[in-house]
């Protein structure tokens, strides 16, 4: 009897087109025993020249010198200031959003160098509105902005009648500076806590099921989400009314929201500016999230993930164990 060839073994479908450095790290800041210069490092490198979190906060503060109300105007609610802020936030939704989806997904200005997925927007299906991702995301992107602009309004209108404390570099410069470093961190945990609020029975059921009709994401789809959870991913702006600020740092937090979520789902690590430069836009811990979904509801700078066994490191590994937690969920192990 003759022998049958062995079948070779298959070879695993490839899921992503690029990755940065796997397995990703998570932030040393809650390691134990503490890490306190590898937590200064990791700090000093996020705060790159070429990073989201630097460009925010210049951006913060160009907008609240040039493109910001005075806060004298906000002491009564009226159309005018409201619309300029309105207006402005418009326009940045536009340029971060729009500009990032004509360069690398329209115009392909660098093909399909540093893009994480492959699949193009969905057309033709049901699940979005006008049966057109992009479409669909820019609808409720703007439906978002008016929520954007609620909350910061609401702050001006807060500062101008003396219901938050408003500080000064010259009066504190320490808690200034130490605002501006905790604000990325602090996102990270609200976002956490939130996401996972709206991953249970009837939040996503009814609310978050909307943001992951987008298994692969383009800078639209940051802010492409039900309007409830609009409302609700700005609802830390209120952690102003306690904790004294300056309106740079209330900008700089909406920032984190505004304009990092078309960024963070750009569906690109990076976007090349030039021979050599490139800016960091992308956010992969993230993208696992939304490709694989029980995983990385938090980011790379918090430790819940960790601590509750949800974090995908991006390796193979990490596939497996989501398939595992699946299976165990499913088995109602």
């Amino acid at each position: 009897m003759t022998d049958q060839p062995e079948t070779p073994p298959r070879t695993p479908r490839r899921i992503w087109n690029f990755t940065p450095a796997l397995p990703l790290q998570l932030a040393p800041y809650w390691d134990w025993p503490l890490r306190p210069l590898a937590s200064l490092v990791y700090l000093l490198k996020s705060w790159n020249p070429v990073g989201m979190r630097l460009m925010f906060l210049i951006a913060a503060a160009v907008t609240w010198t040039f493109f910001t109300p005075d806060l004298s105007r906000a002491e009564t609610v009226q159309f005018g200031w409201v619309f300029e802020v309105w207006l402005r936030n418009f326009v940045l939704l536009t340029t971060v959003a729009g500009g990032l989806h004509l360069l690398l997904w329209r115009f392909r200005t660098q093909e399909d160098e540093y893009r994480y997925d492959m699949r193009p927007m969905m057309k033709g299906a049901k699940v979005f509105w006008f049966k057109n991702q992009v479409w669909d995301n820019m609808f409720w992107s703007y439906v978002a902005m008016h929520f954007w602009t609620f909350w910061e309004c609401f702050m001006w209108y807060a500062y101008a009648n003396g219901w938050a404390t408003m500080i000064t570099f010259d009066s504190n410069p320490v808690w200034f500076v130490a605002l501006i470093i905790m604000i990325p961190i602090w996102a990270g945990l609200y976002f956490y806590a939130h996401h996972r609020v709206l991953h249970m029975g009837f939040m996503y059921r009814h609310v978050h099921s909307w943001h992951h009709r987008n298994i692969n994401t383009g800078p639209w789809s940051g802010l492409a989400m039900h309007p409830v959870e609009s409302f609700i991913l700005m609802t830390d702006t209120l952690i102003w009314l306690l904790v004294p600020a300056h309106p740079i740092h209330v900008i700089f937090l909406l920032f984190h929201h505004g304009i990092g979520a078309p960024t963070s789902h750009a569906g690109f690590e990076k976007v090349k500016l030039g021979r050599g430069v490139a800016l960091d836009v992308g956010d992969f811990f993230h993208q696992l999230h939304h490709r694989f979904f029980d995983c990385n509801y938090g980011t790379g700078e918090t430790p819940w993930d960790r601590w509750f066994g949800t974090f995908h490191d991006g390796s193979a590994d990490g596939n497996e164990l989501v398939k595992e937690r699946r299976r165990k969920i499913w088995s109602g192990q």
